[in-house]
């Protein structure tokens, strides 16, 4: 390893450091707000001022990265992580973090690489829920905000509004008065519900396939382990057999 790449991946250790700090700042942070623990002016500062780090560091990356289509699909935490409509909208920069220990092994270095990071990157990836989950969050955000446009609404309310509607829940606390608002109701109500219902069956049959591929794995386990048993009543059948032949033989003898 040359002195420049030394330096480059020191800098990139580094770089992840600062991005995890202040990756666990803002999820504290949002607690703190959520939980009303602190003051709530000091927070919303803070909570601005992150978000504002966050938003540069991934426009940044989107302009230097050489493949912005890998680039969206494995950034979309991130991208949920910098929407400004709610300060709870920060826990996704904790999708940063996982790919980070993962970036540098450290599942592998805490030994706990195996089964469970295999099923997880399958359950994330190869079942497509990551897809699933950011065309359904970018439903709903979009909603919200095109409904608090609409109807002259904070961004907090229109996102419980659009959150109940494309779960069917409804509870009525808001609804949309304008046509425009009914208009964007409409289409959250057929898109929404549609890519979540979506979402669900996904998750359903990963773990439905979880759970056969499991039970298939027991019974031939238990097929292998009964064939095995089987072998070896076999062998000891025959010894038995040969044992019995020659004390007959000694007995002839004498």
């Amino acid at each position: 390893m040359t002195m420049q790449q030394r330096t480059r991946r020191r800098w990139l250790a580094g770089y992840h450091l600062v991005v995890t700090g202040l990756t666990l700042l803002s999820v504290v942070n949002v607690s703190f707000m959520l939980g009303h623990l602190g003051p709530l002016g000091v927070e919303r500062v803070i909570s601005n001022g992150l978000l504002a780090l966050f938003a540069v560091d991934y426009l940044v990356r989107l302009a230097v990265t050489t493949n912005r289509k890998i680039f969206l699909i494995q950034s979309a935490f991130d991208l949920l992580g910098i929407i400004p409509m709610h300060p709870v909208f920060a826990f996704f920069r904790l999708g940063r973090v996982v790919r980070l220990i993962r970036f540098h092994h450290l599942f592998w270095r805490w030994g706990l690489d195996g089964q469970w990071t295999k099923a997880y990157h399958r359950f994330i990836y190869s079942t497509g829920f990551i897809y699933l989950f950011s065309i359904s969050v970018a439903i709903i955000v979009l909603s919200a905000f095109l409904f608090s446009l609409s109807e002259k609404q904070s961004l907090a309310n229109s996102l419980w509004w659009a959150v109940t509607t494309a779960t069917t829940v409804g509870y009525g606390d808001e609804t949309p008065h304008t046509a425009v608002g009914k208009i964007i109701a409409s289409v959250l109500m057929f898109g929404g519900i549609g890519f979540i219902g979506l979402l669900t069956s996904t998750i359903t049959d990963f773990f439905t396939s979880r759970a056969q591929q499991t039970t298939s794995a027991e019974t031939t386990q238990q097929q292998a382990d009964l064939t095995a048993l089987l072998q070896k009543v076999d062998a000891l059948t025959v010894k038995v057999d040969q044992l019995q032949r020659q004390i007959q033989h000694q007995n002839r003898k004498h």
